[in-house]
């Protein structure tokens, strides 16, 4: 490959595939994300959610090959402690719970087709250096 000086590639798409669309978008949509219900052309139903360039899309499952339940999201929130207690009260599955690390309040959860999410409240640095 002939080197080029050139930016590094920003991630603009990212699709999961769900068994039930409408309930894998509650998922979401609790965590604070807008979805449109969207199809092209001859193309499924499926739900899409921009947020700053970045689209989020959520497909059917077509067949076992299509399953992404093994994908790792992440996703930065503005309080995880909130966005957990939302997701248990819909019955989604806490991994680990909100806890303290070096990339902030992080917790893991999966949702109802199994991807596992990471939820980092990102520190507040201009609030720690002030501290220091």
């Amino acid at each position: 490959m002939t080197e080029k000086n050139t930016a590094s590639p920003t991630p603009n798409l990212l699709v999961i595939r769900s068994k039930d669309i409408h309930r894998a978008a509650k998922f979401y949509q609790e965590m604070g994300m807008t979805f449109d219900l969207h199809s092209h052309g001859k193309g499924p139903e499926h739900y899409a959610s921009e947020i700053d360039g970045f689209v989020f899309e959520i497909y059917p499952i077509k067949n076992d090959n299509d399953d992404t339940s093994k994908a790792r999201i992440g996703f930065n929130v503005d309080d995880v402690d909130h966005v957990v207690t939302v997701l248990r009260e819909i019955q989604a599955t806490v991994v680990t719970d909100a806890t303290d690390s070096e990339w902030g309040r992080r917790a893991v959860v999966k949702d109802f087709d199994g991807h596992t999410v990471e939820l980092v409240e990102a520190i507040n640095n201009e609030e720690n250096n002030a501290n220091q």
